[in-house]
């Protein structure tokens, strides 16, 4: 069951408008909450001069906001000043980057989400336990780049059922599994259920590691999608569970388009429409899905139901690092 709270934001109350379902819950996860209040608070703190290692979560108009207020955004610590301030993203790092800034002698805040921690934490125990790791997930993604670094002999990506085939592990061996907290159910799914049918003993962890705002918006559009004719994601192209949402619907025959705000929107998309869905990634800001929202209600005078599947209560504290932040000597 869920509940329907009708938003009468609409005008020109005499003519047929487009309607605009309003998926709930969406946006922010309690782990890109943490980091963005993270970096935040060290821009209090200290003011600006502060890096981060990769996007802080990957949103466009999240890494612009940031840009603005002086923060770098880097991909190799050596444009990291000695003794700058450096927060490590929500997606995690590995070990050999925590070894280069110390030697750097950074001030380090760890952004990384808790879940994400979780996932290395189970790493790190396998490796010791002697299991070769199979990590479903996606090759390049700075998630899984933070994960394989934990044990990087005892670690291998695997992507698809299909490459769970090629795979030259025997059954003897004692093997485990973990994912990618930002993947498709559907598509982990897969790949378990590949990996279990070739090795029956492969172990796993007591509780899964696809996050739990991911599940919750994709269950939210698997269970909206089917009622309407276009779905529109708010999300950058570079978040992982943005594009899931929006392969769902494509999946299902629905055209899906995945856009950081309503300046992407085009109208050609609308043509014949009668019903759209509205979500946003866990790293889309409420703001951008509003915007995009004022944008269908003014040009094509819709209107806005909001359909709540599921409440989310999940906090996580910032991390004990800012409170021994100082100002770099510059």
């Amino acid at each position: 069951m869920f509940s329907e709270r009708v938003q009468t934001r609409t005008q020109n109350k005499g003519q047929i408008r487009m309607k605009v379902l309003l998926a709930n819950p969406r946006g922010f996860c309690a782990g890109v909450n943490m980091a963005i209040e993270c970096l935040d608070e060290a821009i209090r703190r200290v003011g600006p001069g502060i890096y981060v290692y990769h996007e802080i979560v990957h949103n466009r108009y999240v890494v612009d906001r940031f840009t603005q207020q002086g923060v770098r955004f880097v991909d190799s610590l050596e444009e990291v000043p000695h003794g700058s301030i450096l927060l490590f993203s929500a997606h995690g790092v590995s070990p050999e980057i925590r070894r280069i800034a110390r030697d750097r002698k950074l001030q380090t805040v760890d952004a990384t989400c808790p879940l994400v921690t979780k996932v290395h934490l189970e790493a790190i125990r396998y490796a010791n336990q002697g299991y070769h790791i199979l990590l479903i997930g996606h090759e390049g993604h700075d998630e899984v780049i933070g994960t394989m670094g934990e044990a990087p002999e005892s670690i291998t990506l695997v992507e698809t059922p299909e490459e769970v085939d090629s795979l030259s592990f025997l059954q003897t061996d004692k093997l485990a599994y973990l994912t990618q907290t930002t993947l498709s159910v559907d598509e982990a799914n897969a790949v378990i259920q590949a990996l279990r049918r070739r090795y029956p003993s492969i172990e796993c962890p007591k509780k899964e590691d696809i996050c739990y705002a991911t599940t919750n918006r994709q269950e939210a559009v698997k269970s909206l999608v089917a009622k309407v004719d276009l779905l529109i994601v708010l999300g950058s192209q570079n978040s992982s569970n943005s594009r899931r949402l929006m392969e769902i619907g494509a999946q299902r025959g629905v055209p899906s388009y995945l856009i950081d705000g309503a300046s992407e929107i085009q109208s050609q998309w609308f043509q014949d429409v009668e019903t759209v869905l509205v979500t946003a990634g866990a790293s889309a800001p409420e703001v951008v899905v509003q915007d995009c929202i004022s944008h269908m209600q003014n040009q094509f005078h819709a209107e806005v139901t909001e359909v709540t599947l599921r409440e989310e209560h999940v906090h996580f504290a910032l991390p004990k690092e800012l409170l021994e932040l100082t100002a770099p000597v510059t």
